[in-house]
């Protein structure tokens, strides 16, 4: 028995079905393989297979859709789309590295990124420091003794702080470094690094680039001859994205500016609304005059982009930010963030799950703080769930 198709070419049948004109959509091409002709067999042997589409592990048209797209968003010549945040985090540091050399990172991380750093790549025979991303003098001494990459996040999750892009560009191409710098928190909307000096750009474009908590993929953007040696890595790791989820990306920045614009607002008015309440701690907020790096903003973001993220510390620490947590109707407890919906969690027990007590000391997560993801519900409806859960969860201070 044979299946209706059996020996009959797929673009026969096609051909009567294909459309005459363009699509105003582009076309996901959900193929793993696609036919050999002499033009891909001379690209085998002369590029290693990256100019011409012959197998999706290494290139695929949806994916390079999306690629293009990530590319402009940055401000960057070349991007590449890998299967994960972690996967374009990862894929470029060993594209970059080899055993011997040694990496400056910004001492807060994301957890999985300092799990990379201070867990595998030393297994790999690469050395990793950690200095605090605001101390340049501390990142200046790091570098003099030599490094093969300096790594931070734009804006650090979960404590908001705002890297010096320009001035750490510098001091990392003084002492011959690259600089590679996580955009995931601050985003495109607010600050493009490579116009600052960064030599690599990477994302989870899980987060805002996608921005509706249904893909999961990565981004990595550079000049053309680094990111084909991340893509050569991509390829041997498998840690290439499938064309759907490309194809969800490359849709989703159709809406960046609107979505990012609408959230970021909102996040201004709840920072400004938690600042000063008195079952609140603490708040961080890039667009507060009382964050510690609202100089290095107002000089390397985009002018009035301050993003859609804020910290806080509930009052009462862990134990009562875990219920006002559960308190919460609107606001969901989830972890990721940058998509459509309002979401929050506390650090300690999910991005940074891995951090020991120190860990979590030296890179400022205080207890009770929890970092809230801006979405695009009704600004007086989030403020009304917040202040509810706040009330529901309110302690008794002596004195």
């Amino acid at each position: 028995m044979t299946t209706p198709t059996a020996g009959r070419r797929w673009t026969d049948t096609a051909q009567r079905y294909l459309s005459r004109t363009t699509p105003v959509v582009p076309p996901i091409y959900q193929s793993a393989t696609f036919e050999l002709d002499d033009r891909t067999y001379r690209d085998l042997l002369e590029s290693g297979g990256f100019e011409e589409t012959h197998y999706t592990r290494f290139a695929n048209p949806t994916v390079s859709w999306a690629a293009d797209g990530v590319a402009r968003l940055e401000g960057g010549p070349a991007a590449v789309m890998t299967s994960s945040g972690m996967g374009a985090i990862a894929t470029t540091l060993v594209s970059l590295c080899r055993a011997g050399d040694r990496v400056v990172a910004a001492r807060e991380l994301y957890g999985d990124t300092h799990d990379l750093l201070v867990r595998d790549l030393p297994a790999l025979g690469v050395r990793v420091d950690l200095v605090a991303a605001a101390d340049l003098g501390a990142w200046e001494v790091a570098l003099e003794a030599g490094a093969a990459v300096a790594y931070a996040e734009s804006l650090s999750n979960p404590q908001l702080r705002l890297l010096d892009i320009p001035a750490l560009a510098e001091l990392a191409h003084r002492h011959g470094a690259r600089l590679v710098v996580d955009n995931t928190f601050a985003s495109a909307f607010c600050v493009q690094p490579l116009a600052l000096g960064a030599d690599v750009v990477v994302h989870s474009a899980t987060k805002f680039l996608n921005g509706h908590s249904d893909v999961v993929a990565g981004a990595v953007v550079a000049d053309p001859a680094t990111v084909r040696e991340v893509q050569r890595r991509m390829v041997t790791f498998g840690t290439c994205l499938d064309p759907h989820a490309a194809f969800l990306v490359a849709r989703a920045l159709h809406t960046y500016e609107l979505r990012l614009g609408r959230q970021a607002e909102t996040a201004a008015t709840v920072a400004g609304w938690l600042d000063g309440h008195p079952e609140v701690d603490g708040v961080t907020y890039p667009g507060l005059a009382s964050h510690p790096d609202a100089a290095v903003a107002d000089r390397t973001w985009r002018p009035g982009r301050r993003g859609a993220m804020v910290a806080f510390v509930v009052a009462g620490g862990d134990e009562r930010a875990a219920r006002f947590l559960r308190a919460l109707g609107l606001v969901r407890e989830a972890t990721s963030l940058g998509g459509v919906e309002t979401l929050i969690s506390a650090p300690h027990n999910s991005s940074q799950f891995s951090y020991t007590a120190e860990e979590l000391e030296l890179a400022g997560i205080r207890p009770g703080m929890v970092r809230l993801s801006v979405g695009l519900e009704d600004p007086a409806e989030l403020l009304a769930d917040l202040d509810q859960a706040l009330g529901r969860t309110r302690i008794t201070r002596s004195g």
